[in-house]
């Protein structure tokens, strides 16, 4: 594991740095003020482990939370927004309505 020292756009680093693959950058939060760094370390190879019952199922219903999500009317988005407004646990309105959909699933 390599030690780095981070550079003036990037305050601190999270979690584990590999060297095998590049580093994206992403603002997040609700004023996006926050820098998030990320990489996608070690792909799963779905020849050798490929998808069992159980994830094909959680797959599936995520697939139709996320349709129920693109069918929301105007409407029923600003009413999540009122909501979403209300508390703290979900930085983004998009991750707040896909958590309440798949809520209905359950």
């Amino acid at each position: 594991m390599a030690k780095y020292t981070p550079i003036e756009m990037v305050k601190n680093y999270h979690g584990k740095i590999c060297q095998h693959s590049d580093t994206y950058f992403q603002r997040r939060g609700k004023d996006k003020k926050v820098l998030c760094t990320g990489k996608m370390c070690n792909p799963r190879n779905l020849e050798t482990n490929p998808y069992d019952a159980s994830e094909l199922a959680r797959q599936a219903k995520f697939a139709q939370a996320a349709a129920a999500v693109k069918a929301l009317t105007s409407e029923q988005k600003a009413a999540y927004k009122a909501d979403w407004l209300k508390q703290d646990k979900y930085q983004f309105l998009s991750a707040f309505i896909m958590h309440k959909e798949y809520e209905k699933l359950v």
